[in-house]
């Protein structure tokens, strides 16, 4: 009893401060806290693996709060815990302009944050991937992997779509070690849960392959026994925590009220006594925070039990480990590209895109044995799968590819949290028009600066038969859109093979590949070095003073050489740019662009897909061949010339505007 009197004093410090610092910014979430207190406290004090003297230890215990919208109950476990960055101020200045406690939790924002969290579900398809991640590792690093994921989610985090492609992942896969704490209270923003949804939360999981329990959250015996009954289980658990939200607050605390809105002074005061919390605002007790802090060095022992296990191992093994963790490529991956690329000058081959992506994933994972590649129930079209890869599978994880099943949104959610975990290099892969699927964690990944790589395949209305629901034609600028996101788009082998260099080598910035269904020539004879590096570059130059510049990526790019041969013959000399990468295009020196851009009074941009992006480098009076509507049904060859993307259309625009320029 005395246990549990304690462990509710420990609890009554986070709610303490998540009032107050929500008070304090006049913004912010108490409820989720305040009702998920009693468990995080059970957590993180007698279960949770974890050293906050070094919050980067490998094999540390994850906690992924996927009810991102309650940060400041992980704001105050880092500040309890003795996180030297989380200090009392920082709470104070919770979501002001740069404070280490933003809205929602960010990783690399603040240390301790293991993932970005806040849009509902992508904590929880993080921590699927975090706990693969562990899988695999174990799989390779016997000794140095043996932890678990723990992932607190909400009603929210259960309604969208993503947690269900997200939990059947983890239930098909086993894994085992990875425990939801749900935070059962029944309210959302509305109200009550019961207004638009009446699932059987634990009926859903144990459907798809889960052990599932319910308990009273508040009740700190019932939640440790929970957890640890969950230690050696042969699936993945969700414990289902009754809780209300807001505990605490005698008005408002079980109901909507408490969920997005600072409680008020009064209310606050009401609570404190409630409570038994004497003490002011931000204050904390110092046999309160001596008995948190004891409980974040808990694991400093084993922290260097498992440092004791890794200067054990042999060197090279060791040094092998070390890189993975660093993400540093090995010293012969250089030379394993270099010659590659010089069999494809020596031998040019005309092929897809896609089947060059895959003829270059063969080298690349070769060399890199942390490469993770997968496919969203796609692998013969989208060539991600190559001879030397062995498949993950359910209670054997010793491969390297992951089917991941028609979950486009889920993958991409669970390859971030295999990033996130370190030690892997994930790769996944469906149809370009199904990025739309993955949208939200592209832009998470880009906004936490992952290093992750998605190959999308089929790339445009040369998917041809299919017809428009499966021509992408938006697509390429909606991605161009996200910040610090680099959109591959290889006009040929070469270009498909330096891609695959430069998505590797990227280690802040997530990177897709954008690739053909249909054959293209290869364009790229002579070895320059890495020219996609550049993100755009002159590819064939004009004979004398160039009067038109065209513009291209992907298939067009050959399209673009067509029009330049008949151009030049009717005496109107034509250069022709590949753009491969808007991206690193735009981190060139300005002296660099203006140099690829020209000075030709023509200048026309061609790329089967809208027009979006493009002024930037032809300007807005510059000319278009493209889409500007969706696709349509036929051979690829019939749906270029439907729209009009061709040689003699390309023609024809340039000496239209030559002549109206002259």
């Amino acid at each position: 009893m005395t246990d549990a009197i304690d462990t509710r004093r420990l609890a009554n410090a986070i709610r303490a401060l998540s009032m107050d610092a929500v008070e304090k910014a006049n913004s912010g979430h108490p409820g989720m806290p305040m009702g998920m207190a009693d468990v995080a406290t059970v957590l993180f004090t007698k279960i949770l693996k974890f050293d906050a003297a070094d919050p980067h230890w490998f094999d540390r215990d994850r906690f992924v709060l996927s009810a991102g919208h309650g940060s400041m109950l992980l704001y105050s476990l880092l500040h309890l815990t003795g996180s030297k960055e989380m200090t009392i101020e920082e709470l104070k200045r919770f979501r002001q302009v740069g404070s280490r406690t933003p809205g929602h939790p960010e990783r690399g924002h603040t240390e301790g944050i293991e993932t970005t969290t806040g849009p509902l579900g992508a904590g929880i398809s993080n921590a699927v991937g975090l706990a693969l991640a562990e899988r695999i590792l174990a799989a390779q690093y016997p000794t140095l992997t043996d932890h678990r994921t723990f992932a607190i989610c909400s009603d929210g985090d259960l309604m969208e779509g993503i947690s269900q492609e997200a939990i059947a992942i983890a239930g098909h896969y086993k894994l085992s070690k990875l425990v939801f704490l749900y935070d059962d209270n029944g309210i959302s923003i509305d109200g009550e849960t019961s207004l638009s949804d009446s699932v059987d939360q634990l009926a859903r999981f144990e459907a798809c392959g889960w052990n599932a329990v319910r308990i009273d959250g508040h009740d700190a015996e019932a939640i440790e026994a929970a957890i640890k009954a969950t230690e050696g289980a042969d699936k993945p658990t969700l414990i289902a925590c009754k809780t209300t939200i807001g505990f605490g607050a005698p008005n408002k605390g079980g109901t909507e009220k408490v969920h997005g809105s600072p409680l008020g002074a009064d209310e606050i005061a009401a609570a404190r006594k409630e409570l038994g919390w004497e003490y002011p605002p931000f204050v904390i007790p110092d046999d309160v925070k001596q008995a948190w802090e004891k409980a974040g060095s808990r694991g400093a022992g084993l922290r260097a039990d498992w440092e004791k296990r890794l200067a054990a191992l042999g060197a090279e093994e060791k040094a092998e480990f070390l890189r993975r963790q660093r993400a540093e490529l090995p010293a012969g991956f250089a030379q394993a590209m270099a010659d590659y690329k010089a069999k494809l000058y020596a031998e040019p081959k005309e092929m897809a895109t896609r089947k060059a992506g895959e003829a270059a994933l063969a080298v690349v994972s070769q060399a890199l044995p942390e490469l993770v590649s997968g496919s969203a129930d796609l692998t013969p079209s989208n060539n991600t799968f190559t001879k030397n890869m062995t498949v993950v599978s359910p209670g054997s994880y010793g491969g390297t590819f992951v089917h991941w099943g028609i979950r486009e949104h889920g993958m991409a959610g669970a390859i971030n949290g295999m990033a996130i975990h370190g030690g892997l290099l994930p790769v996944g892969s469906t149809f370009l028009v199904f990025s739309d699927y993955c949208r939200p964690p592209l832009r998470l990944a880009a906004l936490m600066k992952l290093r992750v790589i998605q190959v999308f395949t089929h790339d445009s209305i040369g998917v041809g038969e299919d017809g428009p629901t499966h021509q992408p034609v938006e697509h390429l600028a909606s991605l161009r859109a996200i910040p610090n996101l680099n959109v591959f788009r290889p006009m040929d082998t070469i270009e498909t093979a330096e891609a695959w260099e430069l998505a590797v080598s990227s280690l802040e910035r997530p990177s897709l590949l954008v690739l053909t269904r249909q054959n293209l020539p290869q364009l790229r004879l002579e070895d320059k070095g890495n020219l996609t590096a550049k993100g755009g570059y002159e590819l064939a130059a004009a004979e004398g003073a160039a009067k038109v510049s065209l513009f291209a990526t992907g298939s067009e790019v050959s399209l673009a050489m067509e029009a330049k041969a008949k151009l030049d013959a009717a005496g109107l000399p034509t250069r022709v740019v590949s753009i491969p990468c808007f991206e690193l295009f735009f981190d060139q020196p300005g002296a660099y662009r203006a140099e690829v851009i020209g000075t030709a009074p023509v200048k026309i941009a061609i790329e089967a897909a809208i027009r979006q992006g493009w002024d930037a480098i032809v300007g807005s009076d510059g000319g278009f061949v493209g889409m500007s509507s969706f696709g349509e049904s036929g051979p690829y060859k019939e749906v270029y010339a439907h729209f009009g993307i061709t040689t003699e259309a390309v023609v024809a625009l340039a000496n239209a505007m030559a002549e109206a320029a002259a």
